[in-house]
């Protein structure tokens, strides 16, 4: 199995280069579900059915089983979509200096899919039956926090388990094996405008009420249990001689444990049910998105199986915490173990410079097919 994977490197790359030059940010339907008509019919070939969720705003959301499949045990996560705009390829297309690869989504996770897509390949081309045993969402909203396709990757966690998440590994090769779950707030405060030399006592100064509550609501930050509630974009105002009569804060909230969000939830709410500043109102919008993918010991099971099978195969397999947010939240969050950046070594994802380490290619997506070969091995003793 790894020779044929180092033999199909080159092969490999070109198909990044195929989908790394096409614009698929989350607002790009058109890019992403051309993204999506390319790896179905990749799957295709591989005996892989494809059922297909529609979308409006987003590209079309992808479930893939082979036709085979009865009660697949494994299910794996990677999305189509980009952070970038429209056009961002005709600045930046593909391109090979050295030992990296780059483009916009190189890393994040257009590489991601192929290795997905290439592991599937070598196990068919060994005989492995394994996959038989997966079931694959290819999503196209990740990026903006999986607004639809949520509830589609609960509904399909039922009764797996085990998840494979596709992210990226880290710069140093790590695995993924605990994310902070993550909630986004809006603040709406509103005052009553004055002039600030001729009667500023009439005016309710919504910017003055706004201040307190980034106070109180930085006060929630509690950094050695990794919890941390940052109020990252203000506005307000509309002249320098006016008592401003509305403001608005933008609240990023990130956390460790399940039990802190519901905790923060409640917070948030009393903090913003009072005012300090007489005559002004808030308006309160947003909630806990992202659950936190915790390090628990179904998870750290996992983890020892493909730190197993790297062992096997000579790969150092090690693991970390990230405070950034994935679909792996979702399937921790309902009871199936999980183990996130399965996807090759890269860097700098969401950037100018984000790029693709090469020589990963063919070790990740052995790990990854001997990985799913493990654990479907496993499907006997999990019925």
């Amino acid at each position: 199995m790894e020779r044929y994977i180092k033999r199909k490197t080159e092969e490999m790359l070109q198909l990044i280069e195929r989908l790394v030059n096409i614009d698929s940010g989350s607002y790009v339907k058109e890019g992403v579900d051309q993204v999506g008509q390319i790896l179905r019919e990749e799957f295709r070939q591989l005996g892989f059915v494809t059922r297909v969720k529609r979308e409006e705003e987003f590209g079309d959301h992808l479930v893939l089983r082979h036709k085979h499949a009865k009660d697949p045990k494994i299910i794996i996560l990677a999305h189509m979509d980009t952070v970038f705009p429209e056009g961002t390829v005709a600045e930046r297309p593909f391109r090979i200096e050295g030992n990296r690869a780059f483009g916009p989504g190189v890393v994040d996770m257009k590489s991601s899919l192929v290795v997905l897509l290439y592991a599937i390949k070598s196990l068919i081309k060994h005989g492995s039956k394994s996959v038989e045993n997966v079931e694959i969402i290819l999503n196209s909203d990740e990026e903006v926090g999986s607004p639809t396709s949520r509830r589609l990757i609960e509904e399909r966690s039922k009764g797996k388990k085990f998840a494979l998440a596709m992210e990226p590994a880290r710069k140093d090769g790590s695995l993924v094996a605990a994310r902070r779950g993550s909630g986004k707030y809006k603040l709406f405060v509103h005052g009553r405008a004055a002039h600030s030399g001729i009667e500023p006592e009439k005016g309710r100064s919504a910017i003055e009420e706004l201040a307190y509550k980034i106070i109180q609501l930085h006060d929630l930050t509690d950094h050695e249990n990794g919890v941390s509630v940052n109020v990252g974009l203000i506005e307000g105002g509309s002249a320098v001689n006016t008592v401003s009569d509305h403001a608005m804060a933008h609240v990023d909230v990130r956390i460790s444990e399940k039990e802190q969000g519901v905790y923060l939830e409640k917070k948030i709410q009393e903090i913003c049910s009072t005012t300090e500043v007489p005559g002004t109102k808030i308006v309160l919008e947003g909630e806990m998105g992202r659950p936190p993918m915790e390090h628990n010991e179904q998870n750290r099971s996992l983890l020892r199986i493909i730190k197993g099978v790297g062992k096997e195969i000579g790969v150092d397999v090690s693991a970390t915490s990230t405070g950034g947010g994935g679909d792996a939240s979702f399937t921790a969050a309902t009871g199936v173990a999980t183990v996130d950046g399965l996807g090759p070594v890269g860097g700098n994802a969401h950037r100018d410079t984000e790029y693709l380490e090469i020589d990963t290619l063919p070790e990740r997506t052995l790990l990854l097919a001997k990985t799913i070969e493990r654990l479907s091995a496993m499907k006997s003793q999990l019925q």
